[in-house]
């Protein structure tokens, strides 16, 4: 199966919680992880919010999943669905956005605990 790994369910992992214990399960999986450019951001500003080890968590991310870049397409369509959601569901980011979308290009899982993606087939809630 092929997963996107969103910042919710790194840092989940990265703490070793109940939780990440489900996000681990999916990694030592025979499946096909992704992870898009902007979460490993993201994880770095809580892991060092939170006084962790960004290397750690780097490592983590890079040698555990395949980094996804942001394509101009997927930049351009993500746009677009961010701006008609935004109707629906007020502070739905754009980081949120790209993921979905890359999942949608991807036909891949989103491994995920946070509550803006309820509703979309495409995610898979660890919480």
């Amino acid at each position: 199966m092929r997963y996107i790994i969103d910042s919710y369910a790194w840092v989940e992992y990265l703490e070793g919680s109940k939780l990440g214990e489900k996000v681990r399960d999916i990694l030592t999986g025979k499946n096909e992880i992704y992870s898009l450019n902007l979460t490993i951001a993201e994880v770095i500003s809580r892991v060092k919010r939170k006084k962790g080890s960004i290397e750690i968590a780097y490592n983590a991310i890079n040698s555990n999943s395949k980094v996804a870049e942001i394509t101009p397409e997927i930049a351009k369509k993500a746009g677009l669905f961010h701006m008609e959601i935004r109707s629906k569901i007020k502070n739905f980011g754009l980081v949120d956005a790209l993921i979905l979308i890359l999942a949608r290009e991807l036909n891949a899982k989103i491994l995920t605990g946070d509550k803006h993606f309820k509703g979309f087939k495409e995610a898979i809630f660890i919480s």
